[in-house]
């Protein structure tokens, strides 16, 4: 299945020390989700992998080839599956996650071995990032991240932002319906609503990440943005901030 963001499998450079790796489409719902995977060298040389694709034995190669892999990011309850296959083939890496995702794979008998739960911790990586757990979702609370050498805000299912000419013509209405097109995506309609009463929060959330005045958003799904990434914060979220 041809996700639109060939070549997969192959780091590709979007600044000194980051490159995303753009993998296979899983189905979610029945519909066809293109995944992405961020890469960062840290200050100390090792590698800090998030939302980890689906590995294979080229992919491997390409990675070390980059450095050490230290660090291994679950960000959220929807991207943690392939977090125990890199752990397995990274045994000295640490495997961090998000809040809820060991009940999730419990609860979906998916196998999951981690290291540490990033609720409450004070990682070495810490260094590099700026980074927060976006609160107040009665459904998934989504560890975010703002690389501060190259002012990169990495998120996953925040804000999605889907192409027209890369989805099937069956699911742009759900699409537009959603709020989530390209080139003005945004935070898909449905996970607002798991924000119903806790707006606050969120809103205290959004506004740390636009004042780490981010030069550019990279997105699990669907266009990341290149440029102005702060100004594309604040378009996507004005439904929140001019409340």
């Amino acid at each position: 299945m041809t996700t639109g963001y060939e070549p997969l499998d192959i780091p590709k450079p979007i600044a000194d020390d980051i490159w995303i790796v753009d993998g296979p489409a899983i189905k979610f719902y029945g519909m066809p989700f293109s995944t992405r995977m961020t890469v960062v060298r840290l200050s100390d040389g090792g590698l800090w992998l998030h939302s980890p694709i689906r590995l294979t034995d080229a992919l491997k190669e390409r990675i070390t080839a980059l450095g050490p892999v230290r660090e291994l990011i679950a960000p959220s309850v929807i991207h943690y599956a392939y977090l125990t296959e890199w752990k397995r083939a990274f045994p000295e890496a640490t495997a961090w996650i998000a809040p809820g995702v060991e009940a999730r794979a419990r609860k979906h008998h998916i196998p999951l071995e981690f290291d540490r739960h990033l609720a409450g911790a004070v990682p070495g990586w810490s260094k590099d990032f700026d980074w927060l757990i976006v609160r107040g979702s009665k459904v998934v609370q989504e560890s975010v991240f703002h690389h501060r050498a190259s002012r990169t805000l990495i998120l996953t299912d925040l804000m999605e932002n889907f192409e027209r000419s890369k989805k099937p013509w069956w699911m742009w209405p759900m699409i537009r319906m959603a709020g989530i097109g390209a080139p003005r995506g945004g935070m898909p309609r449905d996970m607002r609503m798991t924000f119903a009463g806790n707006e606050d929060l969120l809103r205290e959330d959004v506004l740390r990440m636009i004042l780490w005045n981010p030069k550019r958003v990279i997105l699990a799904h669907g266009k990341w943005f290149e440029a102005d990434g702060a100004i594309e914060m604040k378009r996507s979220f004005r439904w929140l901030l001019e409340e």
